[in-house]
């Protein structure tokens, strides 16, 4: 079953240097971080503000081809977790038929926030995640750790 998912927020792990994306459930408390990059987290983060950047960066790119070649993005799903790794999928529809492409999650969440695309998880992998050790994490969370990514 999929889990209808938004960003909450991204947040700065200084441990890892390294950014977390943190979707929340929209019909529900259930959260899940993803560890991204820089550049990822700061296109998100332009997404989230809505700024508008004089010209188009790579996710901008991505949404201006899809569109141009008359397509749109049904939805994105975040598929499978493997190895501390997640997969993601992009679905590109042009009415007719439904095409998934390969993604990093973070690629797809960037797209989806663009397009205004659906954001969803397998249910299978929030239940993989230990939610006790989660929510620890997430109530030992200091201001600090929320940084300006951009």
């Amino acid at each position: 079953m999929l889990v209808e998912m938004k960003v909450e927020g991204l947040l700065f792990d200084p441990r890892s240097n390294m950014y977390i994306l943190l979707l929340r459930e929209t019909e529900g408390t259930s959260t899940l971080p993803i560890w991204i990059g820089k550049p990822e987290a700061d296109s998100i983060a332009l997404a989230l503000g809505k700024v508008m950047t004089p010209r188009p960066l790579t996710h901008d790119l991505v949404k201006n081809m899809i569109e141009n070649l008359k397509m749109r993005i049904s939805r994105i799903v975040i598929t499978d977790l493997l190895e501390n790794t997640y997969y993601a999928l992009i679905y590109l529809t042009d009415g007719k038929k439904e095409v998934p492409v390969d993604s990093r999650p973070s690629d797809a969440v960037a797209v989806a926030l663009r397009t205004n695309a659906a954001i969803l998880v397998e249910d299978s992998i929030l239940e993989q995640r230990n939610s006790d050790e989660l929510e620890d994490w997430l109530k030992n969370l200091r201001p600090e750790d929320f940084g300006n990514i951009m």
